[in-house]
């Protein structure tokens, strides 16, 4: 027994029948020493609420709970999970709300009604537009104060990677642009039930007060996709899936147009992106 007096992750698995599907991208973490690990990585957790999407049995859950969290507002599609997660909603009495729904159709912010973080193992399968969409939160400063999150380490690498690199591309871009993100621990295949295929890594992303240049988060999402789309071609040339004659938006950045796009620092696709949204 644990010191929630709930039983071990395994026999509420056993107990509910809760293999993990593929389909909805589940690795359950089973070790509520890592869980713990993860919680206090994500503190401190006092006086805030945290939302956390795909608990599963709720490991983490457990240990958000149990590190202070306010409260925890559990986001779970997978109807098989709801009773697991009601007998920790027992165990701790008012401090945890299940919501039963797809995380990406959810209105996260009207969930929460002070400080909140976001700390979650995400479902592999939806950890990409999950992040983006909270990158792209408006207003800015947006609703909550950090995001600690599990994705595979290769989508780790490219949230911080620098420019310059082959891991640098869109999804740094759009980070690094108005978060301070780094990497904190990676997780072993071996501690998930079933194990994936990849090793794991636990982020942490801050949202800055002021992103680092200004740009319209939609067309620089877009100014992003079209130049790392064909990454190794030169901007004149891949920047035409965005606008079929480029060189003026790219003038008026003050870029070389021989550059390609793992060259351009953050600052400079806002400046693509400033440019592309006042002709547009």
């Amino acid at each position: 027994m644990t010191t929630d007096n709930l039983p071990p992750l395994r026999e509420v698995i056993s107990k509910h029948g809760l293999g993990a599907l593929k389909a909805l991208g589940q690795n359950f973490l089973l070790d509520l020493n890592l869980t713990g690990r993860i919680a206090r990585a994500a503190g401190p957790l006092e006086g805030y609420e945290v939302i956390e999407v795909g608990p599963g049995p709720g490991g983490l859950t457990r240990a958000l709970l149990a590190e202070g969290a306010t409260r925890v507002v559990a986001i779970e599609r997978d109807r098989r999970c709801l009773p697991a997660l009601q007998e920790i909603a027992a165990a701790y009495p008012g401090r945890l709300t299940i919501v039963e729904g797809d995380a990406l159709a959810t209105d996260m912010a009207s969930l929460v009604n002070g400080p909140a973080r976001i700390v979650a193992n995400l479902p592999y399968n939806i950890a990409t537009p999950l992040l983006v969409g909270w990158l792209q939160t408006e207003p800015w400063p947006p609703f909550f104060a950090s995001l600690t999150l599990m994705f595979q380490k290769e989508v780790a690498e490219r949230i911080v990677a620098p420019p310059g690199g082959k891991a640098y591309g869109r999804l740094g871009v759009l980070a690094q642009w108005r978060t301070k993100a780094r990497m904190l621990f990676d997780v072993n295949r071996s501690a998930f039930t079933p194990p994936p295929a990849v090793t794991s890594t636990v982020v942490e992303l801050i949202p800055r007060s002021e992103p680092l240049a200004p740009a319209d988060p939609k067309a620089l999402e877009r100014v992003v996709a079209a130049a790392f789309g064909q990454r190794r071609k030169m901007l004149r040339s891949s920047l035409k899936s965005l606008m079929p004659d480029p060189a003026a938006i790219i003038e008026q950045a003050g870029i070389n147009p021989t550059q390609r796009a793992e060259e351009l620092s953050v600052e400079e696709f806002c400046a693509l992106a400033r440019a592309f949204a006042e002709r547009r």
